[in-house]
């Protein structure tokens, strides 16, 4: 009776242990390693050091794994190849693939940041006006990101024909790290990037900015449909962690500031100067809020630089999970 007993028990407990391994959930994370994705490289920071923002909220059966890209696109595709289930990433690249997907695959859960990107110039550059680009070359983070998007939008607003190869003003897709030099080199005439890079340009290369893009989204929190529908729950407990998060960031700003650059270092093996990172912070508005007016115009911008074509519909883009 007693070895029935234990046999019993012995199945009551590994039954646990089996329905707990049944029911861990892998989240797979992305951010890109800017200063505008505050909340994520904080958050990654976190979970480097057992301290996870995420982890703590989402429960013990969650397990977060990180991610690093260098610009929007690369995101969405690692999304459609369902390698990745949640990313920080701007609004151009989320919108484009939105509506590739004729708005099945993507959705926007929440905001993360607005504002903090620029377009700049050589302190001592002939630059003056608008209509002096003509003729002259604009580096970019990467193909159809949000600021190689404003970047043509902007372009073509001035009057100036830009196609992918050429035109008035030649654009070219670069990796931020990789701007740096080009710009230094005068291989660039200027560069329409995000912080920290904007800053790093200021201060390293003598950049001074032509124009700030205050009123854009830069940064949005996104899921795909697939998360969504599986797991809403869990999806309505990521929201309301960045939201958490967004806040605790605007409050303790040195701290964040501090986290930060730590892990900056570890994903780009840069140094970022903690007085750079100051200067490039007051550009940026960390915030949830996703504003009607700005999808508008950033929906605008998708279909003036040419890449947003055909039906454009948002009504399904946000949701409150």
């Amino acid at each position: 009776m007693k070895t029935k007993l234990i046999l019993v028990l012995a199945s009551a407990i590994l039954a646990m242990h089996t329905a707990s391994a049944e029911e861990k959930v892998v989240i797979r994370f992305g951010h890109f390693p800017n200063i505008t994705h505050a909340q994520g490289v904080i958050a990654h920071a976190l979970s480097r050091q057992g301290k996870g923002w995420f982890e703590q909220r989402l429960g013990p059966n969650v397990e977060i794994q990180w991610f690093t890209y260098n610009a929007g696109p690369s995101a969405m595709e690692a999304m459609f190849a369902g390698s990745l289930d949640v990313t920080y990433v701007g609004q151009g690249p989320a919108l484009n693939a939105h509506f590739k997907s004729n708005g099945e695959e993507v959705r926007v859960i929440s905001g993360a940041a607005n504002a903090g990107a620029a377009l700049v110039v050589k302190a001592d550059s002939p630059i003056k006006a608008a209509a002096d680009f003509r003729g002259k070359k604009i580096a970019t983070p990467q193909l159809g990101n949000t600021q190689d998007i404003s970047c043509r939008a902007w372009l073509k607003a001035q009057g100036f024909k830009v196609t992918q190869t050429g035109g008035d003003v030649l654009v070219l897709p670069t990796a931020n790290p990789d701007q740096l030099p080009l710009f230094q080199k005068g291989d660039v005439d200027a560069v329409w990037t995000v912080e920290p890079w904007v800053t790093r340009l200021e201060r390293e290369a003598k950049a001074r900015v032509f124009l700030e893009d205050k009123d854009i989204i830069t940064t949005w929190l996104v899921c795909t449909v697939k998360l969504l529908n599986s797991q809403r729950d869990l999806v309505k407990k990521i929201a309301a962690a960045n939201a958490e998060l967004t806040d605790w960031i605007k409050k303790n700003p040195d701290e964040a500031q501090r986290l930060l650059i730590a892990e900056l270092k570890e994903e780009t093996k840069a140094d970022f100067a903690p007085e750079a990172v100051a200067q490039a912070w007051k550009r940026i508005k960390f915030t949830t809020e996703v504003a009607p007016a700005l999808i508008a115009k950033a929906v605008q911008d998708g279909k003036d630089a040419g890449f947003l074509k055909g039906n454009t519909d948002t009504s399904k883009l946000l949701v409150t999970p």
